[in-house]
């Protein structure tokens, strides 16, 4: 449980963080990122008791989720940091608030999206069960992480 904590905390650091210190051509975020996909692979593959064929299948797919999953995660920051700069400038109008709660909004249903696009494709190569474990991590990872990001980000003013 603690390493899932570690992992959400630094996974909504840098889902929430802007990419800006660079370091021989690779960023501090970039650097993050990566320490957060592999702590977070390790977790997966602790809990989803695969077999030999079920790993050879079930890891591709993974990794095309995660993919499609960072660019949602993009989204999300932009959104968060579009919604910094408006807070920080006093009180947050309300073209800005119906514009920044149409695109979290969006994000939102652009994860389900992506839940969903993936479902036939896991289980083509798990039982049922394993893919709504697998779901179920995600689900329960990305939550921890949005109340770390809730947590974080003060309500509009």
């Amino acid at each position: 449980m603690l390493m899932l904590r570690i992992v959400l905390m630094t996974l909504a650091v840098a889902v929430a963080m802007p990419a800006t210190a660079q370091e021989k051509g690779t960023s501090t975020m970039e650097i993050l990122r990566q320490k957060v996909q592999t702590d977070k692979r390790l977790l997966v593959a602790a809990n989803m008791d695969l077999t030999g064929p079920q790993e050879k299948a079930f890891w591709p797919l993974y990794d095309a989720y995660q993919k499609d999953l960072e660019q949602i995660d993009k989204r999300l920051a932009r959104v968060i940091a579009h919604y910094a700069d408006a807070y920080n400038q006093g009180a947050v109008s309300n073209e800005t608030a119906k514009k920044l709660l149409d695109e979290a909004l969006a994000v939102e249903e652009a994860e389900v999206a992506l839940k969903r696009s993936y479902v036939p494709q896991l289980e083509q190569v798990l039982p049922e069960a394993k893919v709504a474990r697998y779901l179920q991590l995600e689900t329960k990872i990305r939550a921890l992480v949005r109340f770390e990001l809730a947590d974080k980000i003060p309500l509009v003013k």
